[in-house]
């Protein structure tokens, strides 16, 4: 039984959820019900469905159900988060190159391999959101902690450029 996509698949998600993670601790609890518009989403409820995201390998994988909820607080927003995670990396642990390999229906009238679900339907979507959530503290004017490397608002950012050169001699 192979097990190299798993393993690889294990990877991108421990990397993503430990980024997630970082970015839930920033969300202010006090500002759950703010919202950057009248047809968005308010903090505390794109937040919350950040937390559920993770769980959702479990459904791909086993068919468990996830049960949405909204965090009333930081505390069970970081829990919800913690418990979802776990659930999703178990399910993501448990299985199998071939079981990733057998198709699915992805949405009503398409289907995919249980792979492609999990990496551009779960993994892309929790990305998505989590960048949503970004520009959400940022309008808030909330410090946004490093995901892949500086950001604007890190302490250690290179102000003189050092990145912007290293990009520029890849090409």
């Amino acid at each position: 039984m192979s097990r190299d996509i798993v393993e690889a698949l294990l990877s991108e998600f421990d990397q993503e959820i430990a980024g997630t993670r970082k970015i839930l601790e920033c969300v202010p609890e006090d500002k759950f019900a703010w919202k950057p518009h009248e047809k968005s989403s308010t903090l505390g409820k794109l937040s919350s469905h950040v937390a559920a995201i993770p769980r959702l390998p479990a459904f791909v994988i086993n068919r468990q159900i996830p049960q949405p909820s909204q965090a009333a607080s930081k505390v069970e927003l970081l829990a919800t988060f913690d418990s979802n995670s776990a659930a999703g990396r178990e399910a993501l642990a448990g299985t199998s190159d071939d079981h990733l390999a057998a198709t699915i229906p992805a949405s009503p009238g398409v289907v995919k391999t249980r792979l492609y679900v999990l990496r551009f339907r779960v993994l892309n979507h929790l990305i998505h959101h989590r960048g949503q959530l970004i520009v959400y503290l940022r309008l808030l004017d909330v410090p946004v902690p490093r995901m892949y490397g500086p950001s604007a608002g890190s302490k250690n950012r290179p102000s003189d450029g050092t990145n912007r050169r290293f990009f520029m001699k890849l090409r």
